[in-house]
């Protein structure tokens, strides 16, 4: 069995259940200022760069930490990892507690910054 197989069968479930939209979708939504786009990478690669905007909320924590940050399930959020399976799966999870308008970001950081688009420290 390949290395990651189990993890790479996880995402490729929550994918069948979940929105994928692109870095530059994302983009558009961050500018008409409505979304919430939330990294689920650790803080340690937090810390190497992230998307102006984002909130960090670990794969780890972000299901403890979203009810209190975004008590309203209507609040369109965007989740983004390091390369989009950690992100499937949280928007997923978040979807599974009540949150209707969650997507996540195809490709993940590496997308967003293969695109060209702005990275912060």
């Amino acid at each position: 069995m390949a290395e990651h197989a189990r993890f790479e069968i996880l995402v490729f479930d929550a994918k069948k259940s979940i929105q994928e939209i692109s870095p530059q979708e994302t983009a558009a939504a961050l500018k008409r200022g409505d979304t919430l786009l939330i990294d689920v990478r650790d803080a340690d690669e937090w810390r190497e760069g992230h998307i102006p905007g984002a909130k960090n909320f670990s794969r780890g924590t972000v299901e403890l930490e979203i009810e209190e940050a975004v008590p309203d399930l209507s609040t369109p959020i965007i989740t983004h990892c390091g390369g989009g399976g950690r992100s499937a799966l949280a928007a997923e999870s978040l979807q599974r507690m009540g949150y209707k308008n969650v997507q996540s970001m195809a490709g993940g950081f590496k997308a967003w910054k293969a695109a060209g688009l702005p990275v912060t420290k």
